[in-house]
């Protein structure tokens, strides 16, 4: 069931800041699309956006707390989306290492997502960093219902790979924090924008070698604290025009 306590005050407003800065970066889709952060051991509880609550809206206190194992979720006066319940409950069942996830139908994303072929190639800093890090799902069946989010969750086997580009219908992202999910969020999101910007020159790509692409990634995985760095800026910049999010 969902409850309305406000337990994990501090994830509550990262979380929320989240949400403010994917709206302002028009990465989400009208009331549709979900966030979510485990907050206990095992990941199966998880605070996540109300049902249809756009989120240029979103505060600390609205976030939800969602049972992955209780059969009542889908009732009540605050009962998450159906497809919420059915992605991100099967992520956060299954997948013990996505302590948060970010799905999004974001344009240059879903964009690669529509192509016969979805890979991302390694044409620039921001592409390396996703270079053998993310896994393609090419069996879309239908809104992401219980059934639907269990077949996704079976694709992040891999612990490496902590993002899915989601064929046909968007991308959805893994991490360990709030800050480290939105940040390979956005670069994501960016990386997608240059490869499919590249493709619309009609020009022959600049792809780096397998070798390059790794090194760069490994780099950027070591880089230190650029995603709590990012989130924190994000915060300041939305504290210094008032924002209520973290209320």
């Amino acid at each position: 069931m969902t409850t309305a306590n406000l337990d994990h005050w501090a994830e509550r407003a990262d979380l929320a800041a989240a949400f403010r800065w994917t709206a302002r970066l028009n990465l989400h889709e009208a009331v549709a699309n979900h966030f979510s952060l485990a907050i206990n051991d095992d990941g199966t509880r998880f605070l996540m956006n109300p049902n249809q609550m756009h989120f240029s809206r979103i505060k600390a206190s609205d976030l939800i707390t969602v049972d992955a194992n209780d059969p009542e979720t889908l009732t009540g006066p605050n009962a998450p989306d159906p497809t919420a319940w059915g992605l991100h409950g099967g992520i956060h069942r299954h997948v013990p290492h996505a302590r948060c996830a970010m799905h999004v139908h974001s344009i240059f994303a879903t964009v690669l997502a529509s192509l016969k072929d979805s890979h991302l190639p390694p044409i620039d800093q921001n592409c390396c960093t996703f270079f053998n890090r993310y896994v393609i799902d090419d069996g879309y069946g239908g809104l992401a219902f219980e059934q639907e989010g269990a077949r996704c969750a079976a694709l992040f086997a891999d612990p490496k790979k902590r993002v899915m580009i989601m064929g046909n219908h968007g991308v959805l992202i893994i991490g360990q924090t709030v800050a480290e999910t939105f940040n390979r969020l956005y670069y994501f999101e960016r990386a997608c924008e240059t490869y499919i910007r590249a493709l619309q020159t009609g020009l022959p790509l600049r792809v780096l070698p397998d070798a390059i692409a790794e090194k760069t990634a490994q780099e950027l995985e070591s880089y230190p604290e650029q995603d709590a760095r990012h989130l924190k800026e994000l915060k300041l910049i939305l504290d210094g025009e008032g924002s209520n999010y973290a209320g």
